[in-house]
């Protein structure tokens, strides 16, 4: 499996470092000098003013002499690092003082004291007479209330560049130092996001591939820890459900052969003439019987689909649960008489009204007594009982039989489940009578509840809401 996300992010952190160093050393770096020309523009007006109002008129009133203005420029050149000139309202140059390697015009061509504007500076060559950048500001001299002419100081864009790149250094620093620190950032992805992902992936891929068996290291309390205990609970229901399917599936077809493979064999053996027809009756009677195991199987089973697949629309209506118990233990006549088997009614005085769906509590009464007739001995006696407690109506049905092992008690309710002693008592049961039950019972949001004890008998009790 490809780090294709791993080498995403390892991208973005290169990327994301490339421009911030960019950035640095484009925008950072210009905005510094920006504010430095700024800074520098004003500290060279504010001397520019000082030096024009206070010191240049004494030219023109003649009381300094062009000796002493030269000699003053040329210490504020020491001091500014910067050329100065001095020139008249027409723009012809009085004197000046220049740094190396620069010189003065006799005169400036095309003057104009406006073209700074409202700005402290402009910036250029200054109409061609520098090679390189400058900074220019200008501070009238006025003597008797008229401009007699301007002062010009020239600072090289270059010393100022020279200032910011000491400047730029701690950025420099800061950015790498922050860059480094934000690698604990890519770290933490990689322990917290990107491992935990890469597990789950293989996680989903080996339960593409049928292992449920796989399970996922859990290491964290977080949100990723969580998602990982529940993809591990996931893989053990569905594994858990695979292991139900197939023993459903064995069950079923376990269940199904039998009879089916006792209907073929004993067609065949009248198809051939191995049965004779003076026999065809009993047999018969015994093909039906198996037919009739695979009836109820199949009925079982659609039964408990319904519930499965959350189809089950219970239909309740008001009922007495006590003329309902009296019809369906008559309709046990027939089974109980040949092995004299005795069914005891013990009910209220009056009617019980409840509240549930008729047909499947009658399937209820029906399961119950039928399976304590299958466990009961011959000449045995089984109770049906009806109480009343607050608002629920409880039922009753007790036989006096084989009763059930205690470790079978918490397997009763499992779907094809048979205990050793019911496969040799009975064959008939599919296994799902009591699952039904169950489910019913649940569906009415009631409970219900079995006391048993070995070679004494068995008793399920259960609640149904009751009307008052």
């Amino acid at each position: 499996m490809k780090s294709i996300l791993h080498l995403k992010f390892i991208a973005l952190y290169i990327i994301f470092g490339f421009l911030c160093l960019f950035t640095t050393a484009t925008l950072t770096r210009q905005l510094i000098t920006n504010r430095l020309m700024e800074d520098t523009s004003r500290t060279l007006y504010r001397e520019a003013t000082l030096i024009a109002s206070d010191y240049l008129p004494s030219y023109f009133s003649e009381d300094s002499d062009l000796y002493a203005v030269q000699a003053q420029l040329a210490a504020m050149r020491l001091y500014l690092e910067s050329s100065l000139w001095f020139v008249d309202a027409a723009g012809t140059m009085i004197t000046s003082s220049n740094l190396e390697d620069t010189s003065s015009p006799e005169a400036i061509e095309d003057f104009n004291p406006a073209e700074i504007g409202g700005s402290q500076y402009i910036s250029g060559t200054y109409h061609g007479y520098f090679k390189e950048d400058v900074i220019t500001v200008m501070a009238p001299v006025t003597e008797g209330f008229s401009t007699r002419g301007y002062l010009l100081i020239h600072s090289p864009i270059s010393d100022i560049e020279e200032r910011c790149r000491p400047i730029m250094i701690p950025v420099y620093i800061t950015l790498g130092v922050i860059f480094a620190l934000s690698f604990i950032f890519l770290l933490g992805f990689h322990f917290f996001v990107y491992r935990p992902l890469r597990q789950i992936s293989e996680a989903a891929r080996q339960y593409t591939l049928g292992n449920l068996e796989y399970e996922i290291p859990v290491s964290t309390h977080d949100e990723m820890g969580y998602l990982c205990a529940s993809l591990n609970y996931m893989a053990t229901q569905l594994k858990d459900m695979d292991d139900y399917q197939k023993k459903i599936v064995a069950n079923v077809s376990h269940d199904f052969r039998s009879p089916l493979t006792s209907i073929k064999g004993y067609l065949e053996a009248m198809a051939d003439g191995t049965i004779p027809p003076e026999l065809y009756e009993k047999y018969i009677r015994i093909i039906l019987f198996e037919t009739e195991r695979l009836t109820d199987l199949t009925g079982d089973l659609l039964t408990l689909n319904e519930f499965d697949t959350k189809e089950l629309l219970l239909d309740k209506t008001e009922f007495d649960i006590q003329d309902m118990i009296k019809d369906t233990a008559s309709s046990f006549e027939g089974v109980c008489t040949p092995k004299h088997i005795s069914i005891e009614l013990v009910l209220m005085p009056g009617t019980v009204i409840v509240y549930a769906d008729k047909r499947k509590i009658q399937q209820v009464l029906y399961n119950l007594i039928d399976n304590a007739i299958k466990f009961s001995e011959n000449e045995s006696t089984i109770t049906v009982e009806v109480n009343e407690k607050n608002e629920k109506a409880f039922v009753s049905v007790k036989d006096q039989g084989i009763g059930i092992p205690r470790r079978d008690l918490n397997k009763i309710w499992e779907r094809f489940y048979k205990s050793d002693l019911s496969r040799g008592k009975d064959k008939k049961g599919t296994g799902l009578g009591l699952s039904i039950v169950k489910e019913v019972i649940q569906a009415h949001d009631e409970h219900i509840n079995v006391i048993s004890t070995e070679g004494v008998g068995t008793e399920f009790i259960f609640s149904l809401a009751r009307v008052q």
